[in-house]
């Protein structure tokens, strides 16, 4: 099997705290071929530059590229455009790959023939409540069924998460869409399947990821998932389905059993109650293994997770998606 040179792209903003060993978890790759990784700065406030710039100085395989919007997409196309191996391997600066990956990745794109091939997320925390975070982010009451996120079998997905390209599939396709400040993966896996080309999950690719390490960045981070998935939905009309409507509903229904409970007759607070019962019993087979302050704060990241993820989708703005479908662009299909 050849052995092609292989870029790994990382868009980052305020990492510092996780950079340094994100990019030791690429170098210390067991992989026969050439190596290259390009760093897109987003405009930090914190030390992430003085450690990138301390990571090209250590090791001239790595180098910088300005992202001065700070934007994930602009940032993967900045890095893109610097980069020039013919695999491409996308990487956030809080990922850590697991070994052997790259090595996986580049012989699963030559097995199959895909075009992207991405494996799990999987989240783990280095305190009881990135734990907690953790255990929501990788169990079924917490994220359904995404394979990506609980595992499954290797076979053909909508998405995957980050991914491996061929670089003549992002050039072909134009990179990503960068109005997609979220979901940009979603976005150019639907162009690249709609061109004919294959998305390929495998649960021998890991990735380790580190989850938020507050409610309130973690209510953040899921309040622009639902605001973006509504986005995708109004953007791609045949994508919606049950999993990504069940957050928006469940917030309804526990608001009204919420002032129906206050104003009518207290057994609609058997709907809001019935929501905290689902998620303490869901958090007992997720929890399973942790210690006791990670177990306890599990009902707490869930609720977080489902509540501003259906908060998101709620109120994301119409025109929002106007803007985003105005910069629609049209797949491109390999020459035959």
């Amino acid at each position: 099997m050849p052995t092609p040179a292989v870029s790994v792209i990382m868009p980052v903003l305020n990492e510092e705290r996780h950079l340094r060993s994100s990019v030791r978890h690429i170098l210390e790759q067991e992989y026969p071929g050439e190596i290259e990784v390009v760093i897109a700065l987003g405009p930090s406030t914190d030390r992430t530059d003085e450690i990138a710039a301390e990571l090209v100085a250590q090791d001239d395989r790595v180098r910088t590229v300005p992202n001065p919007t700070g934007r994930t997409p602009a940032g993967l196309n900045a890095a893109i455009r610097a980069s020039s191996h013919p695999v491409v391997v996308r990487v956030d600066g809080h990922g850590m790959l697991s070994p052997g990956y790259i090595a996986t990745a580049v012989r699963l794109l030559h097995e199959t023939g895909a075009a992207n091939v991405g494996g799990i997320m999987h989240a783990e925390g280095e305190n009881d409540w990135e734990r907690a975070v953790a255990a929501a982010m990788t169990s079924k009451i917490g994220v359904g069924n995404a394979a990506f996120h609980t595992g499954g079998a290797a076979g053909e997905a909508e998405t995957v998460y980050l991914g491996v390209f061929r670089r003549e599939v992002l050039e072909r396709q134009g990179g990503y869409n960068e109005e997609f400040i979220r979901a940009q993966d979603w976005e150019l896996n639907y162009r690249i399947r709609q061109a004919g080309g294959l998305i390929w999950f495998s649960p021998e690719l890991l990735v380790s990821y580190r989850p938020r390490p507050s409610v309130a960045a973690l209510a953040k981070q899921y309040r622009n998932y639902g605001r973006w998935r509504h986005v995708v939905a109004r953007y791609h009309a045949g994508s919606i389905n049950p999993r990504y409507l069940a957050p928006p509903v469940a917030l309804v229904a526990i608001a009204a059993g919420l002032v129906a409970g206050a104003v009518l007759t207290p057994w609609a607070l058997l709907v809001p109650g019935g929501y905290l019962a689902a998620i303490t019993l869901g958090s007992v087979p997720a929890g399973r293994g942790l210690g006791l302050g990670a177990r306890i704060r599990i009902p707490l990241a869930l609720a977080t997770m489902h509540l501003s993820w259906g908060w998101g989708f709620l109120t994301s703005p119409r025109k929002l998606a106007r803007h985003v479908i105005a910069s629609r662009r049209e797949p491109v299909a390999a020459e035959s």
